[in-house]
């Protein structure tokens, strides 16, 4: 359990149940953190411990035996999966086209002792429905609508460990606690080497101090992590938020958005489950869709705030998972911005810019601009920061650089060290699209933007409501 780390609306932990079944086997769920990936902070590895903490108690009542393992040392914990894997059938694996992961899957796949298989559980669309890259909202928004009713006839179970009527019972081992289990399953040599994580000590004030991640970037205490938390959000969304999404998503100042971008990346919750219980809500059935037409409104017919929504989900978010899958080379790097985007940057390279900042002035939202600064500091102490504002600090960091390599190594590098939903196929496209990908060609040509679409903080401050975040993340700015 490397990417969809839940034990709920999950193909893999589904399809592992199926394999369970037919071989009549236990099932063992082994959800490993490692120390050695790039930005690896208390932040993150935190947010992952607190999903484990969930998903720890919840399986002391279900029928498999769970098995958490937060790695103490770089490579400590590099044998442990090829040591579960001599006992086993098969291994099952999320398939996620990011970051390291896929490396990862690339370093053991060929020697593992058992069988290994990959599921997609990423998105409503599988990631191979899509036979080529879309590089616009437009295209994908009309390929999405063809398919996603299929898609949607075939989602993920809610609960793939829950005794089912039609079937035989999961085999599991003797024992009432989940230690028990794993005693009774796994060797007793590789629980001594590799014992099971002590997550309650794990989520003590300094109980990550040991392990050797970056201990500057500090939890996002407003932000847990988890299915507990992601639920919770989502039905606080769904009751309160939802009514007001399409007019105050924009606005800072109102909190109107889900909140779970974080919870969608560490698969602590599903995005198959969010939009069935959208379109539960909204009392949706499949004959009142319209034609596809390309469009982000008037294809669901459920009403502008759930259109809205769900246009996040299946356009938006699944845009950055097809870029990902397509590009496994490029999806982060300017060769993936479109002909006309990389043609006007180089006709635009040698353009004066208005200011030039350096990384440890804008990580430490030290410019100018009140804005910019209001919207770095939001990252640095939440995790998180607002989409639209988000789109503003991708700008003006590319308006302060001095070239764009440099851009979007800055954005990169703080999105990722910062932000909980960094690393993910829908945050580089959405870096990305910073620089014009999904996007168009905009006239006049300015100068440093040429075509790329452009974006002021004095534009910003007159279309949206900033007071109240403001008050919360600004802090004094420099002059130059």
């Amino acid at each position: 359990m490397i990417a969809q780390r839940r034990l709920h609306w999950n193909f893999a932990l589904q399809h592992a149940v199926d394999r369970a079944l037919e071989f009549e086997k236990p099932l063992l769920i082994f959800e490993p953190l490692r120390v050695r990936y790039q930005w690896a902070s208390d932040r993150i590895h935190r947010f992952i411990i607190e999903g484990m903490r969930d998903n720890a108690a919840e399986a002391e009542s279900l029928p498999v035996v769970y098995y958490p393992y937060v790695e103490p040392r770089p490579g400590k914990g590099s044998p442990l999966l090829h040591r579960l894997a001599e006992h086993a059938c098969t291994v099952v694996t999320d398939e996620y086209p990011c970051f390291f992961l896929p490396h990862m899957i690339d370093a053991v796949k060929d020697k593992l002792p058992a069988r290994l298989e990959l599921i997609d559980s990423n998105g409503v669309l599988p990631l191979r429905a899509a036979e080529k890259t879309y590089t616009v909202a437009h295209s994908y928004r009309r390929f999405m609508q063809k398919n996603i009713l299929p898609a949607l006839e075939h989602l993920p179970l809610e609960n793939p460990l829950e005794q089912q009527s039609d079937r035989p019972a999961l085999p599991c081992p003797d024992g009432k606690s989940m230690a028990k289990r794993r005693e009774a399953l796994i060797d007793k040599k590789i629980l001594a080497k590799w014992p099971a994580a002590d997550l309650d000590h794990l989520l003590d004030e300094d109980g990550l101090a040991e392990i050797p991640i970056d201990h500057s970037v500090p939890p996002a205490e407003k932000t847990p992590g988890g299915r507990v938390e992601a639920c919770r959000r989502w039905n606080e969304f769904l009751d309160s938020k939802l009514s007001k999404y399409n007019d105050d998503r924009n606005h800072p100042d109102e909190h109107a958005t889900t909140g779970l971008s974080p919870h969608l990346h560490f698969g602590h919750i599903s995005a198959h489950e969010m939009v069935a219980s959208l379109l539960e809500d909204q009392g949706w059935t499949a004959d009142q869709t319209s034609k596809p037409n390309g469009k982000n409104h008037d294809f669901w017919n459920v009403g502008e705030n759930a259109e809205a929504l769900l246009d996040q989900l299946l356009t938006w978010r699944e845009i950055g998972f097809n870029w990902s899958f397509q590009n496994p080379d490029t999806y982060d790097s300017l060769e993936s911005l479109p002909d006309w985007a990389q043609k006007t940057l180089a006709e635009t390279r040698d353009d004066e810019r208005p200011h030039v900042y350096t990384l440890e002035e804008f990580e430490t939202a030290n410019t100018h601009d009140e804005l910019w600064n209001a919207a770095q500091t939001e990252l640095v102490q939440t995790g998180e920061m607002h989409n639209y504002m988000r789109m503003l600090w991708g700008k003006k960091i590319f308006h302060w650089t001095e070239t764009p390599e440099e851009a979007l190594e800055i954005m990169i590098h703080l999105n990722n060290k910062y932000g909980l939903d960094g690393r993910d196929p829908n945050s580089y496209c959405g870096i990305l699209w910073v620089l014009g990908r999904t996007d168009r060609a905009w006239g006049p040509k300015r100068p440093v933007f040429g075509s790329v679409r452009y974006m002021t903080s004095d534009s910003t401050r007159k279309k949206l409501k900033l007071s109240r975040y403001l008050k919360r993340f600004s802090q004094t700015t420099k002059s130059k």
